[in-house]
């Protein structure tokens, strides 16, 4: 008797582990968005410390959806036409108007009739050139890249104002005093030069961050006005004639670059150089 045919089959299945188990690629792939994550972070931590806050506003600027990409208004539909060629608005979808060339931050409006079109534009093309070279739009700036880190500008109905700030560790004045530090010494040097190119009147105005309430001595309108009148002392010792000085104001505490009033930003000078034309 053959006793093979009552033996039990045994089917023998093998277990396939798809991805190779632990050894799959999974991980590398996590791991490859992990140290992109990682790059980008610390480029944008580069960044931030390498780039001034005027570099930073056109990086912001060029990612922002609401910054018009067309300078000019087309009249056309969609992002790089305005709404008509005649708009004088500055909206996002119609560009900065037919007759508002700008600069820096804010616009500049043409009041004038046709017959001084001419003569605006030359006053325009002055200051925005003169902003070029203080900020080297166009090659290398006359500043030091460390100076450049307290300057923002913008071309405003009034004329190119040029925004000069403390930044932390590295304040304009000596605190609570009129003596400027070496960067107030510098940018003032540069600016007095920079302005014998033109013929505009300069005005300088100096602003202050809100102390305590509880201060008893508060003597904010003396500094301020101080620190402008040492302002202009920087821009004539550079070259700038003392004719050319149309006014010297002392803000104190009164208009605030940012909403917290005691911030270190609101401590600030700002050199007006003016249109003539208005």
């Amino acid at each position: 008797m053959d006793t093979r045919s009552n033996a039990p089959t045994i089917i023998k299945r093998k277990k396939v582990v798809s991805g190779g188990g632990h050894h799959g690629g999974a991980w590398k792939v996590a791991y490859a968005d992990f140290v992109t994550a990682m790059m980008a972070f610390f480029m944008l931590m580069w960044l931030l410390n390498a780039t001034t806050e005027q570099q930073r506003k056109g990086i912001a600027d060029y990612f922002s959806p609401t910054i018009p990409i067309n300078r000019v208004s087309g009249g056309g539909s969609g992002a790089f036409g305005g709404d008509n060629i005649f708009t004088e608005e500055t909206l996002a979808q119609s560009g900065t108007g037919i007759n508002q060339p700008t600069i820096g931050m804010a616009p500049v409006r043409a009041e004038a009739t046709n017959g001084d079109d001419s003569a605006i534009a030359a006053q325009v093309a002055a200051l925005r050139d003169i902003e070029q070279v203080l900020l080297g739009l166009g090659g290398e700036s006359m500043l030091s890249e460390q100076a450049l880190r307290h300057i923002v500008t913008r071309l405003t109905d009034e004329g190119l104002v040029i925004e000069i700030f403390d930044l932390p560790g590295a304040a304009l004045f000596a605190e609570d005093s009129t003596t400027p530090n070496l960067i107030a010494v510098e940018i003032g040097g540069i600016l007095g030069r920079l302005f014998r190119s033109v013929r505009n009147p300069v005005a300088v105005q100096a602003h202050l961050r809100a102390k305590s309430v509880l201060q008893l001595d508060n003597p904010v309108w003396d500094l301020s006005l101080g620190r402008a009148a040492q302002m202009r002392v920087l821009l004539e010792d550079a070259g700038l004639s003392s004719a050319r000085i149309a006014r010297l104001t002392g803000m104190a505490d009164r208009v605030p670059a940012v909403r917290d009033t005691t911030a270190l930003r609101n401590n600030r000078i700002e050199v007006v150089l003016l249109r003539t034309d208005i």
